[in-house]
């Protein structure tokens, strides 16, 4: 699944083209706000571990994990609803969560970086540090669907636009580059939806 395979100009392999492809049928079913999203994003998150892996991005690696574990948790809340039992709707972060939310962000950011550093070799600690703990940000609230997931999603994603075309990884740059514009439509989707 690492043979090198030219796709549009540049090189892949099929590992990284069928998360490619995963993933973004997991954004358009979070944007129309269908369950099976958690499906297709458990399926592309454990691919796209081996991806990061193969490329030497271990705190996108672990985030992978991670992102199998809230999909679980996504899953499961999307299809149990609130503590009321309702159907979960799309509402905003108020200000206490909002803050908290950036502290613990700032706080893995910190962290994450550290250990990247200190533990591996890794040639971007600070970037796969930040990006990882803003992608953490973003599944959790997207998970308990927050409206604000799509903010923080088209910052990360703009980010990790430039850090995979570092990287050589082309084709998730580009996932990255369509990332973007589907935050914007998933943004506008749900604003729909969400009282003000």
């Amino acid at each position: 699944m690492n043979d090198p395979i030219p796709l549009f100009g540049f090189t892949t392999n099929l590992l990284e083209l069928a998360s490619f492809v995963l993933s973004v049928i997991t954004v358009a079913l979070n944007i129309r706000q269908l369950h099976w999203a958690w499906l297709f994003s458990i399926v592309s998150s454990g691919l796209y571990a081996a991806v990061f892996f193969d490329a030497r991005l271990y705190g996108d690696m672990g985030l992978q994990f991670v992102f199998i574990l809230v999909s679980v948790w996504g899953w499961f809340n999307w299809l149990r609803g609130d503590d009321a039992q309702e159907r979960l709707q799309v509402t905003r972060l108020n200000t206490p969560d909002r803050r908290s939310s950036l502290g613990a962000t700032l706080l893995a950011f910190v962290l994450l970086a550290w250990f990247l550093k200190t533990y591996t070799d890794t040639d971007v600690p600070y970037a796969d540090g930040f990006l990882t703990a803003g992608s953490l940000l973003g599944q959790v609230l997207l998970s308990r669907k927050k409206l604000e997931n799509w903010h923080v999603w088209i910052v990360v994603d703009v980010l990790y636009v430039g850090l995979y075309i570092y990287k050589g990884l082309m084709l998730t740059a580009l996932l990255y580059a369509i990332f973007v514009i589907m935050a914007i439509m998933g943004l506008r989707a749900w604003s729909k939806t969400c009282p003000q």
